[in-house]
């Protein structure tokens, strides 16, 4: 069986976290691996529904998102998760998780600033923030707690989409991963 691992990706709302790792995956899937996104977005309707944006809330999220991750990857897919996953103990749970089983894991802070990202505003929601229809946006009126030793570090608005996820793939060929 091929080795797995899951590909953490974190950053702020609007940083690229999503279009890293889908680029990443096209590239990963062109090499004959098995790569399967885990969108937070898609996680939150369909695993977490009901769930709010409490801190509570969040870590029930990302736990979650954490154990259908190293399932996949401890079989033998390659996991590539973009959330937002703003609290370090929780992200530090899902690498917790990981270790236990022996899974590999790769932590990429996606260190896009917040103004770079409320430029992009994908979603609109830093525009909802400026117009008081929206309150505990992360990495404005709700903590964003920065990696502290992510296993690679990409600021976005420095480079491409496809360097960007140049650079992930490197990380991963580099543990033989990929």
């Amino acid at each position: 069986m091929t080795t797995g691992a899951t590909v953490w990706l974190t950053g702020l709302p609007s940083a690229g976290k999503t279009t890293i790792a889908h680029e990443l995956a096209a590239r990963l899937r062109e090499q004959g691996r098995p790569a399967e996104v885990l969108d937070g977005d898609e996680i939150r309707e369909f695993l977490s529904a009901g769930l709010g944006f409490s801190r509570e809330d969040r870590h029930t999220n990302v736990q979650r998102i954490g154990f259908v991750a190293e399932l996949l990857a401890r079989n033998g897919v390659l996991a590539l998760v973009p959330v937002i996953a703003p609290y370090a103990d929780s992200r530090e749970a899902v690498r917790a998780r990981h270790e236990a089983n022996g899974t590999p894991y790769v932590e990429v802070h996606v260190a896009t600033p917040v103004e770079v990202c409320s430029v992009r505003d994908v979603k609109g929601l830093y525009a909802k923030q400026a117009a008081g229809e929206l309150s505990g946006l992360t990495g404005v009126d709700d903590p964003y707690e920065e990696p502290e030793k992510p296993d690679l570090r990409i600021e976005s608005q420095h480079q491409t989409v496809q360097e960007s996820a140049a650079a992930v793939h490197a990380v991963l060929s580099e543990r033989g991963l990929a």
